[in-house]
């Protein structure tokens, strides 16, 4: 009985997850949000791109893509939010969690949304409030910067308040619905990982590698793929983030490739490294040690009341005792990890100066890098966990800790 359980609770583990959210999801964002407002003294919050918009109102549209049209969307500090919004995106809108669709028809040559947002915002905040605005870092204001200024002008510098901090605490905490899409994605693209060295052979050019990959993901059920960067060469790689060449894989290649794959919105995000025939034994040997660092970092994390600060510095420690390495710059390509949500990389950090505490419901990447041999290749190697009540869970099924050979 006992094991049938359990092969229930594994095979409910990993089924689709319903897509989107139901009204309760999204009302609680909305409340934490206007109890940060009425914390700071806000009449509302400004939100002018995809992921902000995304996660309050479930708007999800690839017209994005284009940056002709401007989006806007206020959380007033009492009742639903409102969207003001290109008429083009009016019926798709209203299947969203908002109380308002105001429109207009876009492009306009002379006032695209401005007058109307204003006008908007004018109704929902009283003489003395601020406005919240996105506007820290990992951030953009998605509208042009004489509008930004008109509106700055228009209610005073001293009344636009940066909400970016606890914004993106917020979105740092993953709900279960949240973390159950996550799962899945890293789930199928483990898969996708698992089963690909069956295409991996010499003389086949890197970029139909990439081709491929990508073929397979939507095979497994993934919506897009929307970033993959990768490199291949003898004894190791160099670049991380080059566009794939023509060059076809030789036998003693290094193959790796990093995916940010999407489902419903949200992101994985870890890469894969594959020794193409008879490698150099240093390639495996730096294998080895970013296995165990990971697996260190996971174990350091388990207490809790530790910050990304914490972590980096950990992980930096072991890699230059491991690699005999007194350079930091030669073992890291900046940061050892991040946040993983609606975006590929959210908040927080794992870099020196990023003291957040790490909580329950956090979805990170553990991405640690190490330079090694004369000729100063590079090796990346990524996992995404969940930080639970009782520890980590790997979302992504861990690669080998030898360095597999295809």
């Amino acid at each position: 009985m006992n094991l049938l359980k359990k092969a229930r609770q594994l095979a409910d583990k990993f089924k689709i997850p319903q897509r989107g959210f139901n009204e309760d999801e999204f009302s609680e964002r909305l409340l934490k949000a206007q109890i940060l407002m009425e914390q700071y003294g806000l009449g509302c919050i400004l939100l002018t791109s995809e992921s902000e918009v995304y996660y309050f109102t479930g708007f999800m549209t690839e017209f994005w893509q284009s940056p002709t049209r401007p989006w806007y969307v206020i959380l007033p500090s009492r009742g639903k939010p409102i969207a003001v919004i290109p008429s083009i995106g009016e019926k798709l809108m209203s299947s969203c969690f908002v109380s308002d669709i105001i429109t207009w028809m876009s492009p306009d040559g002379e006032d695209d949304g401005l007058s109307l947002l204003i006008k908007t915002i004018k109704g929902n905040i009283n003489s003395t409030e601020k406005i919240g605005v996105m506007s820290g870092r990992e951030t953009y204001l998605r509208m042009p910067l004489k509008d930004i200024l008109t509106i700055s002008n228009t209610f005073g510098e001293s009344r636009i308040f940066d909400i970016t901090d606890g914004i993106q605490y917020l979105r740092m905490i993953k709900s279960e619905r949240e973390i159950e899409k996550i799962r899945y994605i890293c789930k199928k693209v483990s898969n996708v990982f698992t089963n690909f060295s069956e295409f991996l052979n010499v003389g086949i050019p890197l970029s139909e590698i990439f081709r491929q990959f990508k073929i397979n993901c939507l095979n497994e059920g993934m919506d897009d793929v929307c970033y993959l960067v990768g490199a291949a060469g003898e004894g190791g790689y160099f670049d991380i983030i080059a566009p794939p060449s023509s060059q076809p894989i030789s036998n003693g290649d290094i193959l790796m490739l990093d995916t940010g794959t999407k489902w419903d919105g949200y992101f994985c995000d870890f890469n894969r490294n594959f020794a193409i025939g008879n490698v150099e034994s240093e390639a495996e040997r730096i294998h080895k040690i970013l296995y165990d660092s990971i697996t260190l970092a996971a174990e350091m994390i388990k207490p809790y009341k530790k910050s990304m600060r914490d972590i980096f510095h950990t992980l930096n420690s072991f890699l230059k005792l491991e690699n005999k390495s007194e350079d930091k710059a030669s073992i890291s390509v900046g940061r050892f990890g991040h946040g993983l949500g609606i975006q590929l990389t959210e908040r927080p950090s794992i870099i020196e100066w990023d003291d957040t505490t790490v909580e329950p419901g956090m979805v990170l990447t553990l991405e640690p890098s190490l330079v090694y041999g004369e000729k100063k290749h590079l090796m990346v190697a990524e996992e995404n966990i969940l930080i639970t009540n009782t520890g980590v869970e790997f979302l992504s099924s861990r690669w080998p800790r030898d360095l597999p050979n295809v």
